[in-house]
């Protein structure tokens, strides 16, 4: 069975590649082209017309300024939100960012707003190359006015990181592993929510890449994060590793967006932390296994073929990848419902948390097989329940309905053959 799906999958690529240039389908280009330039005039009408909401902006600037003056304790180091809970990327960011605007507020929505249209482009260019989407609903990619607010009228670290994540991304579908995985770091020494993309991350590479290959990519992407840290490691290890690091922190009940009808008291229990960690390694396990690994035997026979050779570590780093390539439609599959496995699973969603997996909304609905008019219905659902402040009870149980309403939708659509032949 998974012989004759390679063989229609490499029948399909080749018939693609074969066809005429004239005879493809440039509607989805022209239309993305046409998103960016109509979204770029939004930003900017955004940015001259709608009042700024002051919310973390000057605890940023607190931060930095407290960086620049030589603190290197991050335990010191704290804005009138509160202390500094980010990697070391964060400050350079932000130290650049105030670099070029004073740290001025205005000036700085400019730069978020290019911010915004470099992030969308890098966006379409993964739904059109991967050719999931029909083209017209391209145009959702743009219709989040929470997403928009994120960006340029928040100033919130979560659009850098995500914007470094689809550039990540994009490299990765030109398989460009080693360069993918130095800027994926850089994303997570921004704001750590790009490590719910790492478990999907490390399966493709271990699918596409060799041992070794796999071995020097994560060490480059451990070397970006010890080069920033460096000034802090060397000073400070234990309280930079402890405040940038943290795994365990403890949000506030009112924020939440997505547990607001359990009782406080339970929300902030470590029982209910431990569960959900527990349901996301579940269910992570459980995708992989019958749907991301399907076609290689299901995670322990791939585990199995992978390192049943290796007798020793040097059978193990010189091994030779194998001959097949991964189709970007499989990569982004795959990263796109890792994260969102982890979004469901999050003991708290804030407002600004929205953009971590916005983008991936319309790919995982058309991954699924309902019908358009509901695909858009759940997409409204889930962005009228971001745009709900502050989040109620019922809101909060909607949305997770709806989440679990798409990631079911996904479990039960069947999946495609991962491989392309490397000729086309």
């Amino acid at each position: 069975m998974a012989r004759a799906e390679k063989k229609r999958a490499v029948r399909t690529a080749t018939a693609a590649a074969e066809r005429p240039s004239g005879m493809s389908d440039r509607r989805p280009l022209y239309f993305a082209a046409f998103l960016v330039l109509a979204d770029a005039a939004l930003v900017a009408l955004i940015i001259a017309f709608v009042p700024y909401t002051k919310i973390d902006w000057d605890a940023y600037m607190s931060q930095v300024d407290a960086f620049l003056e030589g603190e290197r304790d991050y335990t010191k180091i704290e804005g009138d939100t509160g202390p500094l809970v980010y990697p070391a990327g964060f400050l350079y960011v932000y130290s650049a960012i105030k670099f070029l605007t004073g740290g001025q507020v205005f000036p700085a929505q400019i730069l978020f707003g290019v911010l915004y249209i470099v992030n969308l482009s890098l966006v379409l260019l993964l739904y059109v190359k991967t050719e999931v989407l029909p083209w017209w609903a391209l145009g959702l990619l743009c219709l989040s006015k929470r997403v928009h607010s994120i960006f340029v009228l928040r100033l919130f670290n979560d659009g850098f990181a995500m914007t470094l994540l689809h550039a990540a991304m994009v490299l990765i579908i030109y398989h460009k592993w080693y360069l993918g995985l130095i800027v994926f770091s850089g994303a997570v020494s921004v704001k750590m929510n790009v490590l719910l993309f790492a478990p999907s991350l490390l399966l493709l590479m271990v699918k596409a890449m060799s041992i070794k290959g796999v071995f020097f990519a994560l060490f480059g992407a451990a070397v970006v994060q010890v080069l920033l840290g460096m000034p802090f490691l060397l000073s400070h290890p234990v309280e930079y590793i402890s405040r940038a690091f943290n795994l365990g922190r403890v949000f506030i009940h009112f924020w939440s967006v997505n547990f607001k009808f359990i009782p406080e008291k339970l929300f902030v229990s470590k029982e209910l932390a431990i569960a959900l960690l527990i349901l996301h390694l579940t269910t992570l396990m459980v995708f992989a296994h019958y749907k991301w690994l399907k076609h290689e035997g299901g995670l322990f026979g791939f585990l199995n073929s992978r390192f049943k050779h290796a007798k020793s570590i040097l059978q193990l780093f010189s091994s030779k990848p194998r001959p097949c390539i991964l189709s970007k439609e499989h990569i982004v599959t795959v990263m796109f419902v890792s994260n969102f496995i982890g979004i469901v699973c999050a003991r708290s969603l804030h407002y600004q948390f929205y953009s971590w997996y916005f983008y991936s909304l319309p790919f995982l609905l058309w991954k699924t097989h309902f019908p358009t008019p509901l695909r858009i219905i759940l997409f409204l659902g889930v962005e009228l329940c971001w745009n709900i402040y502050p989040s109620t009870a019922y809101s909060s149980l909607l949305l997770l309905f709806l989440h679990i309403s798409v990631l079911l939708g996904i479990w039960f659509s069947p999946t495609k053959y991962p491989y392309i032949d490397k000729t086309t």
